[in-house]
């Protein structure tokens, strides 16, 4: 009863799609019921066959048939014993086979959701799905499933045995049973109350915690951590608080429980001891009811105790199907077909976005891109340059006008097929905890090591790698975190050449290296560049001097466009932007 407990919106239809998963096994999940039911009719056979030894064979002195029913009786438990064991090998080989279907379509559906989805998401709260809600549905399946079948068999089969052996007993034996099913109703819904939301509670100090991992070194480099530990404990104590008081509700279920069930056993021996002596009842048939009545007692105890389990598994299956049926925001056309190999000629015809629907983020852009031209973006902070870069890819969609490629339009062909022939290369890049090589190889997973190696060279990467402990078998930490940013830089242009994409996104590429590693990212820049469409976004305007286009956004649209020199010429808002990062000192313009 001390689990954490939410409960789901919809147990019903849960219910009906978790089965849907293990009704997979059908032949499997037979035998588990076969056996069940031998293991609970076994089960019942024990107790009768106690009295059956008392009334004819202790009482008599018969001592040979004594050591008979003894191996009978010893075949029965060994036979209820196996029984056990073979449902429960079966039903955690069917279970684990079922989560491992539920995980693998709760990952793969992740992969097919559009970043709108993972900008509004906690990555905690995701990864708690894949972790606490799986393992909750976990214990469901593997036992909660044949422990319920077997408690109410077994609650069935007692009843009818007692009822066919003697009525008054059987009677006897339910008294308590009225006031245990109050105990455990009135208590189990105050324990529903303080467990309700722990599932969610637990989700949020998940991403409490990935977030702050992650971002440790800005913490430390704030000094910030007073404040990430009034947070967490803000967070903790809140779960902790909750979970105690549910806790305590639970804890007091099973002693009151216990209590009743001993009350109850206390019943059938007055009861039977005044039928024993009045000659109406049998001792042997006294210690059947009492073997029954501790054993009615424990499915009771056991379906107590499944219940708030049977709630968490329904209600972390329920998060998790939540996602599972989350609709794609980006979605392939019916009729779409793969995108053809490109030239990389690319139109902005009219383009207006908004990332909500209602403030607009680009409006009424449209230029042409000819192929293997490079077109530089250039702005301030906010203007919609990176939100340009993210459309072409489709990492979101257009409200107004039209993108096209080799003059068709991006929405009219697979996403898959676009983004193959798109290679980025972005400020702070994503590095596995993989090989160089494997990394390297991220960008074609067909590449060979040859590939990858002249990659790497052509990326000006080949160097720093030979001089790691494994060359290209060195093993990166997780995000490449024991690589220089340059270092990084590097490998991610090593990748993108590997793709041999025909169109190129740079995205603040060099803004984050110092000036000499600047330059040797700038010549490995300029060999991927050649013969591409390339999209270069870079404050640093010195890095864009040869750009075929330069187009100046500012609040989402195309202010001024030409190439350096005329933009300079025109002395607007480019020639001041580009003066700002180049006035000396004393306050003077460069001399441009």
């Amino acid at each position: 009863m001390a689990r954490g407990v939410e409960r789901a919106k919809n147990p019903r239809e849960t219910i009906t799609r978790l089965a849907r998963y293990l009704l997979t096994y059908k032949l499997e999940l037979v035998v588990v019921v076969v056996a069940i039911i031998a293991g609970s009719l076994l089960q019942l056979l024990g107790p009768y066959l106690i009295g059956v030894t008392i009334d004819q064979y202790i009482e008599v002195g018969d001592g040979a048939g004594l050591t008979r029913m003894c191996l009978i009786l010893l075949s029965v438990y060994i036979g209820s014993y196996l029984c056990q064991a073979i449902q429960g090998w079966i039903m955690a080989t069917i279970s684990q086979k079922a989560l491992r279907k539920i995980r693998q379509d709760l990952f793969e559906h992740l992969q097919t959701l559009s970043l709108s989805f993972f900008d509004r998401r906690s990555q905690g709260d995701l990864m708690s799905r894949l972790t606490n809600d799986i393992d909750a549905i976990n214990m469901a399946m593997t036992l909660n499933v044949t422990m319920i079948i077997s408690s109410v068999l077994s609650l069935v089969g007692i009843l009818v045995a007692m009822f066919a052996l003697n009525v008054w007993m059987a009677l006897g034996n339910l008294v308590v049973i009225p006031f245990m099913l109050f105990v455990t109703l009135v208590i189990g819904k105050r324990t529903m109350s303080g467990f309700r939301g722990l599932q969610s509670s637990m989700g949020r100090l998940n991403g409490r915690m990935e977030e702050v991992i992650s971002g440790e070194r800005v913490v430390q480099a704030f000094s910030r951590q007073d404040v990430i530990l009034r947070d967490f404990d803000a967070d903790n104590k809140n779960y902790r608080e909750a979970a105690t008081k549910a806790m305590s509700w639970g804890f007091i279920i099973m002693p009151l429980v216990n209590v009743m069930s001993y009350i109850g056993i206390a019943v059938v021996a007055g009861l039977g001891g005044w039928l024993v002596v009045t000659g109406a009842v049998t001792i042997g048939l006294v210690a059947t009811f009492i073997n029954y009545s501790r054993n009615f007692v424990q499915p009771l105890r056991q379906l107590a105790d499944l219940y708030n389990n049977i709630q968490t598994a329904l209600a972390g299956a329920e998060r998790v199907f939540e996602i599972v049926d989350t609709k794609p925001e980006i979605n392939d056309k019916p009729d779409a077909k793969p995108l053809h190999e490109i030239e990389g000629d690319v139109v902005f015809e009219d383009v207006g976005f908004s990332y909500d629907g209602k403030t607009p983020v680009l409006d009424d852009v449209s230029f042409h891109a000819e192929p293997g031209q490079t077109i530089a973006l250039v702005g301030p902070t906010g203007a919609g340059k990176t939100t340009m870069i993210n459309i072409i890819s489709r990492f979101y969609d257009i409200q107004c006008g039209y993108i096209r490629i080799d003059g068709t339009d991006v929405r009219d062909v697979t996403h898959e097929s676009l983004r193959k022939q798109i290679g980025t290369v972005l400020q702070d890049n994503f590095l596995f905890a993989d090989t160089v090589m494997e990394n390297i190889r991220y960008g074609n997973l067909e590449a060979t090591d040859e590939d990858c190696v002249a990659a790497a060279k052509l990326a000006n990467a080949d160097q720093f790698i030979m001089r790691l402990p494994d060359g290209y078998k060195t093993l990166l930490t997780e995000r490449g975190s024991n690589l220089s940013q340059g270092q990084r830089q590097l490998l991610a242009i090593a990748r993108a050449v590997v793709a041999d994409p025909k169109i190129l996104i740079l995205d603040e590429a060099t803004s984050s290296v110092d000036t000499r590693t600047e330059i040797r990212i700038q010549e490995a820049l300029l060999r991927l560049m050649e013969g591409r469409t390339s999209f270069v976004i870079a404050h640093r305007l010195s890095t864009i001097r040869n750009a075929d286009q330069v187009l100046v956004i500012n609040r989402g649209q195309i202010i001024e466009r030409g190439t350096h020199e005329s933009l300079l010429a025109q002395r607007g808002f480019y020639f001041n932007l580009y003066n700002s990062q180049f006035r000396g000192t004393n306050g003077a313009a460069h001399p441009e």
